[in-house]
């Protein structure tokens, strides 16, 4: 049973935790983890006449990132691909990893700055 003296996300759930050990209740804090989808939709940015979907990237942030596995995940038929800005910045201050680095971890198809003429086939 966790004590009012674990680490909680906030002061109101320490109060709750500790209102929880007073009254002698046994329970488990942030213990389960659920996965859950929200319907959204995504609008790819061009569409070829071969069906290959471009999406122009230029800040690329991590929510972005997240869609484009979700969209993959459930739409895994699609060809996107990314031409980016810069392909060679990193996905954020943190990180050694860049935009082409994550593309090719996630196998995904990638430009820097243009489209590829064999793209265009």
């Amino acid at each position: 049973m966790p004590q009012a003296s674990n680490k909680f996300r906030s002061k109101f759930e320490k109060t709750i935790a500790a209102n929880l050990n007073r009254l002698g209740a046994s329970f488990s804090y942030e213990t389960l983890k659920l996965e859950y989808t929200l319907p959204k939709k995504y609008t790819p940015d061009f569409i070829l006449d071969n069906g290959i979907i471009i999406e122009a990237k230029g800040y690329w942030d991590g929510a972005d990132r997240t869609k484009h596995l979700a969209v993959r995940k459930e739409h895994p038929t699609l060809d996107i691909r990314f031409v980016f800005q810069n392909a060679y910045n990193r996905i954020n201050s943190r990180s050694k990893t860049t935009y082409a680095q994550w593309c090719d971890k996630h196998d995904y198809t990638w430009a820097h700055q243009r489209i590829p003429n064999e793209w265009l086939l």
